[in-house]
């Protein structure tokens, strides 16, 4: 808002408290009075706010390991020290009997972060432009899939024949994205996880079936995938359930000719996966050197021997 519009906005105001009268001199007055009050309000606005000065800064860029809250405290330089280590919410003080202020507005900020990539969906546009095609298990809805994990483990007939349409038969490796309880982690690790670990496989010359995503999905429905593409090795790239810490932490489940209803014995999983974890393009080549053991060694799980 420039200061004519300002102007006019304050000539409206006066006129309709009628102030100072209808003569000329009254009229020289209020104009008076509009500049006074227009010099007056760019005063203000040029005055930095009290309010912006109290701010914090973003609670959700604080690296919690080197956080230390605690006044006077015996021992700290080496109780920091063990603390940068893991991300734990220790040593961060009280105000009495409560958490401080920026402890609890921290904590109060990952449990929104939490909920909110529980709740919301990924972005399907996102998947699309990573060259994916969606289908989708037997669940409708978010809350279908939040309260029936069993859906979550069975493809959809529609996504059972879009996989056999789209999808390379009998590949070596299969791989592909699932949402699970995360579309945080899908977003933020994906465009990085995904291609390093089929750079890795093609640096090993293995063949690879064709990449998908799969919405509402849970591990188990990897098997299915396995029995209907053919694959000597499954690979499902899934958000874990967020915590407190992180909400963006996603992991690689792994199994060698996967069959429905085998046990999670038979499954081998890369965890953790996240920028504060283990970064996406590292965990892209672990997961690929493990494909190529599984594929010599025959096996997964607990049968692996790495």
């Amino acid at each position: 808002m420039d200061e004519k519009d300002l102007r006019a906005i304050i000539e409206q105001v006066l006129s309709e408290m009628n102030v100072g009268g209808n003569d000329a001199a009254s009229d020289t007055g209020n104009a008076d009075a509009v500049s006074a009050e227009a010099g007056a309000c760019s005063n203000l606005c040029d005055k930095p706010s009290d309010v912006e000065d109290g701010c914090i800064p973003d609670v959700t860029a604080v690296d919690i390991r080197s956080q230390y809250l605690v006044k006077e405290p015996e021992h700290g330089e080496e109780y920091l020290e063990l603390k940068m280590n893991a991300p734990c919410r220790l040593g961060i003080g009280k105000a009495g009997a409560r958490y401080k202020t920026l402890p609890q507005l921290e904590f109060r900020a990952a449990h929104s972060a939490a909920q909110d990539a529980v709740f919301n969906d990924v972005d399907e546009k996102m998947v699309e432009d990573l060259g994916l095609f969606i289908v989708q298990t037997q669940c409708d809805c978010k809350d279908t899939y939040l309260t029936r994990p069993d859906l979550g483990r069975k493809l959809s007939p529609e996504g059972v024949a879009t996989i056999k349409e789209k999808c390379k038969k009998n590949p070596t490796v299969q791989i592909y994205v699932s949402d699970g309880l995360s579309s945080a982690a899908v977003a933020a690790n994906i465009p990085d996880l995904l291609p390093a670990i089929l750079q890795g496989l093609q640096n090993y010359k293995i063949d690879v079936g064709t990449p998908f995503f799969v919405k509402y999905g849970r591990v188990g429905v990897m098997d299915e995938i396995s029995e209907i593409t053919g694959a000597e090795v499954t690979c499902t790239l899934i958000g874990e359930r967020p915590g407190l810490i992180t909400a963006e932490s996603m992991s690689a489940y792994i199994a060698y000719k996967a069959t429905v209803g085998m046990p999670e014995a038979r499954r081998t999983v890369v965890s953790n996966i996240h920028r504060n974890g283990t970064i996406p393009a590292e965990a892209g080549a672990h997961i690929a050197d493990i494909i190529k053991i599984m594929l010599e060694k025959k096996a997964s799980g607990t049968d692996l021997k790495l």
